[in-house]
């Protein structure tokens, strides 16, 4: 980093400091952070996650941070805590140090010009597990200096607060500073191993699969279209099977327990068949996204434009 980013730098975490240890509260950015992922997190344990670092010392900064200020911040309910009056007040300015502090971080990681180091990678399991793997291994093979720290995660993490450098998501974003490419199309298909077709036989969709076994996601999921359109041709099927976990729907279908929904990229080269039913669910965009700050670092510009390119070719299934 060049002479006059480091001056920006100071001068921004300077200005962070005065506002911080005002009316003579000596206060640390761990403290406040402690208090920001607390109340963002809403328990000890989730809040040591997200900072990696022990649930006690958690208790031990939150503690010591209340006590300096002589004011109770974060209330313990049954559900988790829950900022106080006072603690929202104090929210709403430890945020802005936040996005202060990530704001110099962007810019810092904007001006790195290595094809080398870290890019932390956030998506779905389904598409971590059944379609990111082989890509990321032909991208380590070209580009042996980057790391790509991938997070599967149903709950998408936050770009902006640095939580992820990069996300393939299968939907555009609604924050305004992200900048998304449609990366590609994925489709669905329903599936059974040859075993199981051979001791159940294949589906009688006019009698919505009656004597069949079926594999559903959580219960969530079964309300997005592509679910609702399975379920209306098997409910007469008995749930054999939920998961939240599609690698564990695709290991159960593998070992016949089951029929299920499954993406089309999902089981190549498995004894498992693709089962021809009326219909089909819509197919579904895909989108690498990135904070409109780092879209221009070499290594994030990399692997984004190696994703789109792979993405773009994954094979569809016909019916």
């Amino acid at each position: 980093m060049n002479e006059t980013l480091w001056s920006l730098a100071d001068d921004r975490l300077y200005g962070m400091r005065k506002r911080i240890g005002t009316r003579g509260l000596d206060m640390e950015w761990d403290d406040l952070q402690t208090f920001l992922m607390v109340a963002r997190h809403g328990t000890l344990s989730a809040a040591a996650r997200a900072l990696s670092v022990e649930q006690s010392t958690m208790g031990r900064r939150l503690a010591a941070m209340e006590q300096r200020l002589g004011v109770r911040l974060l209330e313990k309910t049954p559900q988790g805590f829950v900022t106080t009056e006072s603690g929202n007040a104090v929210l709403e300015n430890v945020e802005r140090i936040e996005n202060e502090t990530l704001a110099i971080e962007r810019i810092v990681s904007g001006k790195d010009v290595r094809l080398e180091g870290s890019i932390r990678l956030t998506t779905i399991e389904s598409l971590g597990t059944q379609v990111l793997i082989p890509i990321l291994m032909e991208f380590q093979k070209i580009y042996p200096r980057i790391t790509v720290e991938l997070t599967v995660d149903a709950t998408n993490n936050n770009l902006n607060r640095r939580e992820a450098d990069m996300a393939l998501r299968l939907s555009r974003p609604t924050e305004g500073n992200l900048v998304s490419r449609k990366a590609g199309i994925l489709s669905y298909g329903i599936y059974a191993s040859s075993r199981y077709l051979e001791t159940y036989g294949y589906p009688d969709w006019s009698k919505s699969a009656v004597d069949h076994r079926i594999l559903l996601p959580e219960r969530d999921l079964v309300s997005r279209p592509e679910f609702a359109w399975f379920s209306s041709l098997t409910h007469n099927a008995t749930v054999a099977l939920r998961s939240n976990s599609r690698a564990v729907l695709a290991e159960a279908v593998k070992s016949s327990m089951g029929i299920a929904l499954m993406l089309d990229c999902t089981f190549s080269g498995a004894d498992v068949a693709r089962i021809k039913a009326p219909g089909q669910p819509a197919d579904i965009d895909m989108f690498v996204l990135v904070h409109r700050d780092l879209r221009h670092v070499p290594r994030i510009r990399a692997l984004s434009d190696f994703l789109m390119g792979r993405l773009k070719a994954i094979p569809r299934r016909d019916s």
